[in-house]
């Protein structure tokens, strides 16, 4: 029976070969249209660069307020940690110091040793200062015996403290972990927002930095101005004439005096420039301001806009007087200081300063009062 054999194709030439040739490089030519236009970035307009820039902005806020926490914890675990081993140095130096003392009696006791007492006694010519002699060498026993016991319990203390700065280096190295990852995550939404806002023009990106998205409106005081103080050097507030919304806030501040104080110095730091993780003299991020004014006024804020909702008492929007913090976004993300007339100052986000705003311009989450 005869093999049945695959026919032998023969390579085509002549005009055949050449229009095959031609359909190939055709077919090439639009797969490679069809899978770069796959891969290739989306053109988007203006609008849409503008929302996604919004989106990025609002996302680094929130890896700002995390990273914000995390710097927080981690401050508190090196310091713990210092003080661990500030502490274990000093049980250290005291502990040597026990080891030399008793080291040194020891070695008197040792020369002055191998003497049987009876004989001592016998050939003493003062019998009744020798027995003086041998009870107080009975009782610097019993203190050497202490002194042991002294350093056995100094070293299991020290041993535990050795253990704990351990555990706290330990936390310590997490806790910078984690800052450096929330560093990261708002490097780069920063970084994508302005690879997307750089396909704007000038004018639209100018346009678009200033306009309400920005969560800021402006405000009629001079950017950049110095907070203007008193003779003690205290943050005073604006002189009469300067805005309406400034003599609003220092008519309707509390009677203690101190949320005028803050509000004071939140007016003396509009003009400076946001900056994530920024808590102050020269820049501000959004809970970094409301911190540092209502320290100038003698109230210690945690750092984050989630926990510093919580370190006063909430009031209803309806009940807002200048001074109480305002806090925006699901997840409590942003916060300002309101000033009355339903305007804050607030430090927005990177690319602005701060400045006076509504809190119409964002979703409401809360406020508190605080002082």
């Amino acid at each position: 029976m005869a093999a049945h054999r695959k026919p032998k194709q023969r390579p085509l030439t002549g005009q055949a070969g050449r229009t095959a040739a031609t359909l190939a490089l055709a077919g090439a030519a639009t797969a490679t249209v069809f899978e770069g236009s796959g891969h290739a970035e989306p053109q988007l307009t203006s609008a849409e660069v503008k929302a996604r820039v919004d989106s990025l902005h609002h996302e680094a806020e929130l890896a700002t307020e995390k990273y914000n926490g995390a710097k927080e914890k981690a401050e508190q675990a090196e310091e713990r940690l210092d003080a661990l081993r500030d502490e274990a140095a000093r049980r250290t130096g005291r502990l040597n110091a026990a080891r030399d003392a008793l080291g040194s009696t020891a070695a008197a006791q040792y020369r002055s040793g191998g003497v049987n007492p009876a004989f001592r006694l016998a050939l003493t010519a003062d019998p009744e200062s020798y027995l003086r002699g041998a009870a107080l060498s009975e009782r610097v026993g019993a203190r050497q015996a202490a002194a042991v016991s002294s350093i056995k319990g100094q070293l299991v203390e020290l041993d535990r403290l050795r253990r704990e700065a351990d555990d706290q280096a330990r936390e310590l190295k997490a806790r910078q972990d984690e800052l450096n990852r929330h560093k990261t995550t708002v490097q780069h939404k920063l970084g994508t927002a302005e690879k997307l806002l750089a396909r704007l023009t000038a004018a639209e990106r100018a346009a678009y930095r200033a306009g309400p998205h920005a969560h800021g409106e402006g405000t009629s005081a001079r950017p950049g101005a110095a907070p203007r103080t008193t003779r003690s050097g205290r943050a005073a507030l604006p002189e009469p004439g300067t805005t309406a919304q400034a003599q609003d806030a220092a008519s309707r501040a509390d009677a203690s005096g101190r949320a005028a104080k803050a509000v004071a110095f939140a007016y003396g730091a509009i003009g400076k420039p946001y900056r994530w993780g920024a808590t102050g003299p020269s820049s501000y991020d959004c809970s970094g301001l409301t911190q540092a004014a209502w320290r100038a006024a003698g109230v210690a804020l945690p750092r984050t806009t989630y926990s510093q909702i919580n370190a006063g008492r909430r009031v209803a929007r309806s009940q807002l007087a200048p001074g109480d913090l305002v806090f925006f976004y699901s997840g409590v993300s942003h916060v300002g200081i309101y000033i009355g007339d339903g305007k804050m100052i607030h430090a927005p986000r990177t690319g602005s300063s701060v400045k006076i705003a509504s809190i119409d311009e964002m979703p409401w989450a809360g406020a508190a009062r605080v002082g």
